[in-house]
């Protein structure tokens, strides 16, 4: 980074005054919370988490320095429930996507559901294409068959993720099936589950990490140097 591209030092102990001011604010409203989801908590770690980050940004572009705090990102965890006590109703959205990575397996699985269907052979036409051939799949098998026997169909699996929402009553008949996938509210959400490749990609990060700062402290063991910095520091910088 260009000299003229840096932070000012009046910029950083802005920064740093500005944690101060957060930490504080956090622990009023934790000295003040009304329960275990409080809002006004939620609210103060959130406030707490962006000041820390911008300090440890300026810090490091500055003075290339970092702070041994590690707060865990805000945006990845859901705010507090806000939902009934006892729902009388739930919601399960499920969303799983496949990448077609065997077309022909695909229509050749769509063409025996076809000719099972069709015997006399009239009709069987739409397993000639993917999109056809997946209409025929997905028109004869459940989702959850369809999940745990992706591969025979030519699919593999990509991310996927599940949300359960509480209600104090059952929607009207017939109610969002124009828009089944609108934004649900946070707040109402009981429980989720997500399963990604991202997941086992940062799992392996980790353990690469932990490899090479074990590989350092051997090294550093050989031979006597200056104060000790993690050869990870600031790896996505």
């Amino acid at each position: 980074m260009s000299d003229a591209a840096q932070p000012t030092a009046a910029e950083v102990r802005t920064a740093a005054e500005a944690v101060k001011t957060a930490l504080d604010r956090h622990l009023a409203a934790v000295e003040r919370r009304t329960g275990e989801d409080d809002p006004a908590v939620y609210a103060a770690f959130n406030e707490l988490a962006a000041a820390a980050e911008a300090y440890d940004e300026l810090l490091y572009d500055r003075y290339d320095e970092v702070t041994p705090f590690e707060i865990p990102g805000a945006d990845d965890s859901l705010p507090p429930y806000a939902g009934p006590e006892e729902p009388n109703a739930l919601s399960v959205l499920i969303r799983r996507d496949y990448a077609v990575v065997e077309p022909q397996r695909l229509l050749a699985q769509a063409q025996r559901v076809e000719a099972a269907e069709f015997e006399d052979g009239a009709e069987a036409e739409a397993s000639g294409t993917v999109h056809g051939a997946l209409g025929l799949l997905f028109g004869e098998f459940e989702p959850d068959e369809i999940a745990s026997r992706h591969k025979e169909f030519g699919l593999e699996e990509a991310d996927s993720t599940l949300w359960v929402l509480a209600a104090d009553e059952p929607a009207e008949p017939g109610e969002w099936l124009e828009t089944p996938f609108e934004q649900p509210d946070p707040q109402q959400v009981v429980c989720r589950f997500d399963v990604s490749s991202v997941f086992d990609d940062d799992l392996e990060d980790d353990e690469d990490d932990a490899e090479d700062e074990l590989v350092e402290e051997e090294d550093d063991e050989d031979e006597e140097t200056g104060p000790e910095r993690s050869a990870t520091d600031r790896v996505d910088r």
